[in-house]
C-alpha cells in the first residue's frame, strides 16, 4: 500500500485528494488527513507542520517522497495521470516542478491559519527540547 499524508483542511488539497480517491483503484492507497488527525505522523518522526507544508507519500518500499515527487508516485497509479507522471519525472522538468510546487506550498502554508498554528506548535516543541 502507498500511504498518502495530506492537508484535509486545505480546500484545494482536500478537493484534489477526494478526486484521486474517487478514481484510484481500490487496495493501492491509504489516505491520512494529517490536519485533522496527526497521530499517524508520530511513528515516522514527521511533524504535523512539515506534513501540512508539503504532501508526503510513503511508497510500497517504505521510501518517502515529498512535494512534487509525492505527486509523481500518486499519478503513476492513476489511469490517464500516468502520462503526466512520466513527463514530470523527466530530468529538468522534475526540477522545475519541484521549484513551482515548493513556491506554491510555502505561499499556501503561510496563508492558512491551521498551518500557522502547527508551525507555532512545532517551534514551541523545538524550543522545549
Amino acid at each position: 500500500m502507498i500511504d498518502v499524508y495530506y492537508d484535509g483542511k486545505c480546500g484545494l488539497c482536500s478537493k484534489e485528494i477526494t478526486y484521486y480517491r474517487r478514481i484510484a483503484p481500490s487496495g493501492i492507497f491509504n489516505w491520512f488527513d494529517v490536519a485533522n488527525e496527526p497521530a499517524p505522523l508520530a511513528q515516522h518522526n514527521i511533524s504535523q507542520s512539515d506534513a501540512l507544508r508539503r504532501l508526503h507519500v510513503r511508497d510500497t518500499k517504505n521510501q518517502w517522497h515529498i512535494g512534487a515527487d509525492a505527486f509523481i508516485i500518486i499519478w503513476r497509479q492513476l489511469r490517464y495521470w500516468r502520462i503526466l507522471a512520466f513527463l514530470v519525472a523527466l530530468p529538468g522538468v522534475k526540477q522545475v516542478a519541484r521549484l513551482v510546487y515548493n513556491s506554491f506550498a510555502n505561499y499556501r502554508f503561510a496563508r492558512l491559519p491551521h498551518c500557522q498554528l502547527a508551525a507555532l506548535a512545532a517551534n514551541e516543541n523545538e524550543g522545549g527540547k
